[in-house]
């Protein structure tokens, strides 16, 4: 894909947001960092080379869309989390407000701007996703649920349009350096009931053994996003840091029971034994 016209990319105030922004303008794109608070990206067209501008846009609000008559690049980033809970104790009003904003926000933006991308073709739709939907992650149901959503969408809507000469990309994020993932750290909510509490402690620290020691800096793993968009050859999936491309490729080669015997029934293996132990051992 040859770089011109403008990108826009939601949810750009911070993490891999921002640096998809700003490294979309460095690239040679018109970008358009949105986020629902401006003032949250104050100063930031100071840190490219490039053209950007900040806009209002909320995913849940229609009246605030406004796509760039040039528009070739959408990036739907924007999402929202929710406390790590076991399905039984979920609280149903976060799985709305969860799918309100990760899917159906994706969703209205990418309809508004479908007839902008196919008047400016070739052009690119990039969903952000999360590498954890490629594994059993116990405690993610919500958000996985969404994100699950969103990758089911991309392999419709590639078919769709694929005639109007617009690319769809699924970026699958594993541990990036971001307020969110180092907001998830320490034992999930999950821990705070007791029967599934060790199992809890047993994610915990299967996060810590295998992926905190690999957490990628946003900016380098934006650089593996913007050559994804570029690269009209290429896949329809990507992950952008160590992790989710392993992850990704490991996904690719085995069946979901292969993939339950590797990481799921391991944990439960784990917390059975744990779950064993004397009191105090």
């Amino acid at each position: 894909m040859d770089v011109g016209g403008s990108a826009l990319v939601t949810g750009a105030s911070r993490g891999i947001g921002r640096a998809l922004a700003l490294a979309l303008a460095d690239r040679g794109f018109d970008t358009v960092a949105t986020m629902r608070d401006p003032t949250a990206g104050d100063g930031l067209a100071e840190l490219t080379t490039g053209r950007l501008t900040v806009r209002r846009l909320d995913v849940t609000d229609p009246s605030t869309f406004d796509a760039p008559s040039d528009l070739r690049v959408l990036v739907n980033n924007a999402g929202v989390d929710s406390p790590y809970l076991p399905v039984e104790f979920s609280d149903l009003a976060h799985w709305r407000t969860l799918f309100e904003t990760n899917v159906l926000g994706v969703v209205a933006l990418t309809r508004a701007a479908i007839p902008v991308l196919r008047d400016n073709q070739p052009s690119v739709i990039c969903n952000v996703t999360s590498s954890s939907i490629l594994g059993p992650v116990p405690f993610y149901s919500a958000y996985r649920a969404t994100k699950a959503a969103v990758s089911a969408l991309c392999d419709s809507l590639r078919v769709e349009v694929a005639p109007f000469g617009i690319r769809v990309v699924e970026v699958l994020p594993g541990p990036i350096d971001t307020d969110m993932f180092r907001l998830s750290t320490g034992d999930p909510d999950a821990a705070g009931f007791a029967r599934y509490r060790t199992m809890a402690e047993v994610t915990a620290e299967m996060r810590r053994a295998h992926a905190d020691p690999r957490v990628t800096d946003a900016a380098r793993a934006a650089t593996l996003v913007v050559d994804a968009i570029v690269d009209s050859a290429g896949p329809m999936r990507y992950g952008c840091d160590p992790l989710s491309i392993e992850m990704l490729d490991v996904w690719r080669e085995h069946s979901d029971e292969t993939l339950y015997a590797l990481m799921g029934q391991s944990m439960v293996d784990l917390a059975h034994q744990r779950s064993k132990r004397p009191a105090g051992s």
